[in-house]
């Protein structure tokens, strides 16, 4: 705006604002006007409010008018100030309730505010309590988990062992077995040629025996002998057999306890299964914590943002109605 506004066009817009019942002020003078720098109407405003008691008492304004006249005109407009500062005072102490309303609502929506607060940290604090559990109950199914890895890893070797023992007594009871069908065959061999032998002598005997009688008797002996050779055989054959009973009865015994071992392994990798699925449980259940504890740290931050744009709001507000009123006090 243009710098040098006249006197009288300052003067004339104050009276013109005094007129609509407002207190004249730099900023309703200059919207007044429409321009004028502040500098400019604020003193000559000040001019304007040292002239304003020698107008009320007719001194300047009212030189030619008869005495009577002119104090019943200064009558007049001392009862129109009056009337003009109480509908001030009423203004003023209706914009003071709003204030004290405004206060209230400020001082309301901060005790809330400081209870939300408080309440988010203590849901932020029970957030963490609960993360910390959860970790610790991480941290323990972990440990479970490596000690049945570890427990799993013994088994497959005790099972790795068990195959290898269970393929060398399978080997043994091969070597066995096949030792025994050689030796079966060989006491049938030699069954077979104990029998021959001993029918030639019998029959040999038989024909000899007719003229022969000590050779009889001789013959009756070697037979015996024979007989007795061929039970020996047979003898040798039972303690054959039972052995490879015995073979078979500890191949049996190693079987079961390959099945027992594949159980064993079955049972772990169940377990194993299990603590996994407890495993991504619990993941899920501190994915969760996380995000509630972090919704409501951001509803913290937004509440406080609020009240610190309110708060400055208010102090604007009420920075502007101390400047309204400074020239009433001065």
């Amino acid at each position: 705006m243009a710098v040098g506004v006249p006197e009288n066009e300052v003067f004339a817009a104050a009276d013109a604002v005094l007129a609509r019942g407002e207190r004249p002020t730099v900023e309703r003078v200059r919207l007044e006007l429409g321009r004028g720098s502040p500098a400019r109407v604020g003193g000559l405003l000040d001019q304007w409010w040292e002239q304003l008691a020698e107008r009320l008492r007719g001194e300047t304004r009212l030189p030619g008018l008869p005495a009577e006249l002119a104090q019943a005109f200064v009558v007049i407009w001392q009862q129109a100030t009056t009337l003009a500062q109480g509908v001030l005072e009423q203004s003023l102490e209706s914009q003071r309730q709003v204030l004290a309303g405004e206060r209230e609502q400020l001082a309301a929506m901060e005790a809330q505010a400081r209870q939300q607060t408080a309440e988010a940290l203590a849901a932020r604090q029970a957030a963490e309590i609960r993360l910390s559990d959860l970790e610790q109950l991480l941290t323990q199914r972990l440990t479970q988990i490596e000690d049945l890895r570890q427990q799993r890893e013994q088994l497959l070797g005790l099972r790795d062992e068990a195959r290898q023992q269970l393929v060398e007594l399978r080997q043994q009871l091969l070597e066995s077995q096949q030792q025994a069908e050689q030796t079966r065959l060989e006491q049938q061999r030699y069954t077979r040629d104990v029998e021959d032998r001993a029918f030639c002598e019998i029959d040999r005997a038989r024909e000899e025996s007719k003229g022969l009688a000590a050779q009889f008797k001789d013959a009756g002996s070697r037979l015996q002998a024979m007989q007795q050779t061929l039970l020996s055989g047979q003898t040798e054959l039972a303690d054959v057999r039972e052995q490879r009973a015995t073979a078979e009865a500890q191949g049996q015994a190693w079987r079961e306890q390959l099945e027992q071992a594949r159980q064993a392994c079955v049972a772990a990798s169940e377990q194993r299964d299990d603590l996994k699925r407890t495993l991504q449980r619990v993941e899920a259940e501190l994915a969760s914590t996380r995000e509630q504890a972090a919704a409501s740290l951001a509803r913290t931050e937004v509440l406080s943002e609020q009240l610190a744009a309110y708060q400055s709001s208010l102090g604007e507000k009420s920075s502007r109605r101390s400047v309204k009123a400074s020239p009433k006090t001065r």
